[in-house]
């Protein structure tokens, strides 16, 4: 969705970048990081569009069999291990390890070319529920963005890796609430959202001027406003949450960023049937669990859809994919929900379809395909649940992202198939900035009745829902996915295993073991005329530190504090 003033910009870009390569690189900006140059993988999904697709073909269908290691890079003290989406960039890729340290590498040898360790508050971090694992950076006008959990956003030189700025955005010493997703570049703007919905934080979404570090904007995505107020009873806003905390995406066109955000708090109510007028947080609870449009120059709200009013299950609308397509004229944004289920929306956040993506769900009966309704919502009192909670707190979808590929025409996404048995506990509204969780519930996870627990990856229609083929996992897969020009589709799963299926049948074509779980990114670039596939693997986090109890070996033995990122080619 570029301008055609843009899209001319960018398609010099490329014909730049093709004719003099690293040696004369182009800057990294707006109209670069939307053209989507196959060579690159400039922001956290590929482009802004949420893709996650390469159209490199040098690797395909017909000879991934040849695949092998090319190197490996190790970050050091991973703690919890490695979630992180790397970026490329003329060649040169960064990502980041625990505790945002961040890494720019030679992407053909693995060479270190720079590494920038933060200074952070040790004290801190180690209270932390979510720390100290970092989702990623952002690329932007010669620099390199990254949050850390103590409430920074870093700008670093691109060459160098010495620090440009540092902006104290949050004051995290009371609330422990930071940053652990990437950024987004776009436009002169660096936008970054907060972790966490347990917290009695108002869920902040900041943009920030790339060049000085000043916040040009921020967004609460909790009561805003003395209207949005009003959908929080008895004050209840003051408990918070709604942390918009994994990166958008950003249209060119309109200079707007789609956000999603996270549950309110306490994550499970006890209201029962009134949970309008009475219970922990009557009423709505705008903007939680929400899709957001945004202005990108001045953060104003341009349209929102809650995606589930009075979230009362953890299901969040916080992974970040807005998946933007054009399709008989019509521009739909696809945008998958915690809770497994999949919101086609238009332009203004309209909904235009919804569909499960999983099978076992008993939140809700369904939700209206044309409206996006609840239909027979599971509202729970305090106490025992009689039954289980499907799907599980960990989510039917988890922030992992799918891949769209516009050669098949199918999006490739992971769905989970687990449960819990839930306990909700009344608990005294938090309202101060505490070093705790505001949960309200004990619980443990527990197959769908009658079932297993087990993921798959499901190739379907992103319009419709329909499926073309699945690929069904032992247990449920925690890392990103990605396809490509080749007509390939990458899967690294949680047992360590990385695998290559056909993109329009799913047989499986190659596969190959890293010797640790994936949590994190997979991506694919160019660097000396070589095509190569980069893919960080190391277990541990709020939803794999839980895989030793549910699943038993490998993951009993599986380290938690173990990090690599290992890089592909063909031989």
């Amino acid at each position: 969705m570029l301008t055609r003033k843009q899209a001319v910009i960018a398609g010099a870009a490329i014909v730049l970048g093709l004719a003099f390569g690293p040696a004369r690189a182009q800057p990294v900006d707006t109209a670069r990081i939307a053209a989507a140059n196959p060579n690159d993988w400039l922001t956290y999904h590929g482009s802004y569009n949420s893709w996650s697709y390469s159209g490199l073909d040098q690797i395909n269908s017909n000879n991934v069999k040849d695949l092998s290691v090319a190197w490996i890079h190790v970050p050091g003290r991973s703690t919890r291990g490695l979630q992180s989406m790397p970026l490329v960039a003329d060649g040169i890729l960064y990502y980041t390890g625990s505790y945002s340290r961040t890494f720019a590498l030679d992407g053909a040898t693995g060479k270190l070319i720079w590494s920038y360790f933060p200074e952070l508050d040790d004290a801190l971090v180690a209270r932390q529920t979510h720390s100290p694992y970092n989702r990623g950076v952002a690329l932007g006008e010669g620099k390199v963005f990254v949050g850390t959990v103590d409430g920074r956003l870093i700008a670093l030189d691109m060459k160098t890796g010495k620090p440009v700025w540092d902006k104290k955005l949050q004051d995290s010493a009371k609330l422990t609430v930071g940053f652990t997703g990437a950024p987004l570049y776009a436009n002169g703007t660096v936008v970054i959202g907060s972790q966490g919905g347990e917290w009695p934080g108002r869920g902040p979404i900041y943009g920030v001027d790339a060049a000085t570090g000043n916040v040009k904007w921020t967004f609460l995505t909790v009561a805003p406003d003395e209207e949005t107020k009003k959908t929080w009873g008895n004050d209840s806003w003051r408990t918070g949450g709604g942390g918009g905390w994994m990166p958008g995406g950003y249209d060119a066109a309109s200079n707007t960023i789609y956000w999603g955000t996270a549950n309110p708090a306490p994550l499970y109510d006890w209201a029962g049937k009134d949970w309008m007028t009475t219970g922990a947080r009557p009423g709505t609870n705008l903007y939680t669990t929400s899709v957001l449009r945004l202005d990108l120059a001045t953060g104003k709200l341009v349209s929102y859809h809650q995606e589930l009013p009075h979230d009362e299950w953890d299901f969040d609308s916080a992974p970040g994919e807005f998946v933007m397509l054009n399709r008989g004229g019509k521009t739909y944004i696809v945008h998958p929900n915690k809770s497994g289920f999949i919101f086609v929306y238009d332009e203004n956040l309209k909904v235009q379809n919804v569909y499960p993506l999983i099978k076992n769900y008993n939140f809700v009966k369904g939700i209206d395909p044309k409206t996006g309704e609840l239909i027979g919502r599971r509202a729970m009192t305090a106490g025992k649940q009689s039954e289980p909670l499907c799907p599980a707190i960990d989510g039917g979808i988890s922030w992992n992202h799918g891949s769209y590929n516009p050669k098949t025409g199918l999006y490739y996404k992971i769905g989970n198939e687990w449960c819990i048995d839930l306990e909700i506990v009344k608990t005294t509204p938090v309202t101060q900035p505490v070093v705790q969780l505001n949960i309200g519930a004990n619980f443990h996870e527990v197959p769908p009745p009658g079932g297993q627990i087990y993921g798959h990856l499901d190739a379907i229609d992103p319009i419709t829902g329909v499926k073309s083929w699945e690929v069904r996992f032992p247990e449920p897969p925690m890392a990103s996915v990605l396809s490509t020009g080749g007509n390939l589709v990458f899967v690294p799963d949680s047992r360590g295993i990385i695998h290559a299926y056909d993109a329009r049948t799913g047989a499986e074509l190659w596969n190959h073991s890293d010797g640790t779980g994936h949590q994190g990114g997979i991506v694919s670039y160019m660097a000396g005329g070589k095509q190569y596939v980069a893919v960080t693997a190391g277990f541990g986090g709020m939803v794999s530190d839980g895989f030793g109890a549910m699943f038993g070996e490998p993951y009993k033995s599986m380290p938690r504090d173990e990090g690599l990122l290992i890089v592909y080619s063909l031989k």
